[in-house]
């Protein structure tokens, strides 16, 4: 699955390790490093796919104020500074540095959290999917995951299977997605739709039993809940 990337860089290493597995557990690959000379040398490493950067500013080597220096030389990924320090004065030093948030220390990790969505949604970067049992959709990427494994579809497969898990549980009529997925002005054959819906169905295997056929009617997406 394309998971946003946190590079977490905070030299406490109980407290790194809490959080690294907390924001795992939330769905993000998490790169840890102990100090700022690794959190540089890690971010360099993996620039292109690092999503957003966790950093505390008290770091053993190169502390985090530079290291934030740093990394605005050469990129601009969203940097949330982490820190007990809760001065304004160094609030507003490290946002002029380029910070694109603050957290202070001890923070609950629901809150730290909140803060990283709100950032990567600000930023674009946000991977949010919609889940049905073993199917996802990803809005942002128009990719589509089976037990989180990317399977290839064509646009009108994929605008057609997002209609139906977006309205799952619900009877969609032939009509209805023949509008909503191929536009009112559509001149095609509705038929058109049962064709797409064997191919979803083999591709989306073995869960082709998640879109049912209503005779007479049209189609609906059920899926079981996934433990």
């Amino acid at each position: 699955m394309n998971k946003n990337v946190i590079l977490l860089i905070e030299d406490e290493e109980k407290l790194s390790r809490t959080l690294a597995e907390y924001l795992e557990l939330n769905g993000y690959e998490v790169l840890c490093a102990l100090d700022g000379n690794k959190g540089l040398e890690l971010f360099y490493d993996n620039m292109h796919r690092i999503d957003l950067v966790l950093l505390d500013i008290m770091l053993p080597g190169i502390n985090g104020d530079e290291v934030l220096k740093e990394i605005r030389k050469k990129s601009s990924t969203p940097v949330i500074m982490v820190t007990a320090k809760s001065s304004i004065h160094d609030q507003l030093v490290n946002f002029a540095n380029g910070a694109d948030d603050y957290i202070t220390k001890p923070y609950v990790l629901a809150i730290v959290k909140v803060h990283i969505e709100a950032i990567l949604k600000r930023a674009g970067k946000m991977k949010e999917q919609v889940h049905a049992g073993h199917v996802a959709v990803e809005p942002a990427t128009y990719k589509v995951y089976v037990d989180e494994k990317l399977i290839e579809t064509t646009p009108k497969e994929y605008e057609l299977l997002t209609y139906l898990i977006k309205n799952k549980n619900v009877v969609m009529r032939r009509e209805s997605i023949l509008e909503s997925v191929w536009g009112y002005d559509y001149t095609g054959d509705i038929r058109t739709i049962d064709t797409l819906i064997k191919q979803l169905r083999k591709k989306i295997h073995p869960y082709e039993h998640y879109i049912r056929s209503v005779y007479g009617v049209g189609y609906v997406f059920e899926a079981e809940t996934v433990e």
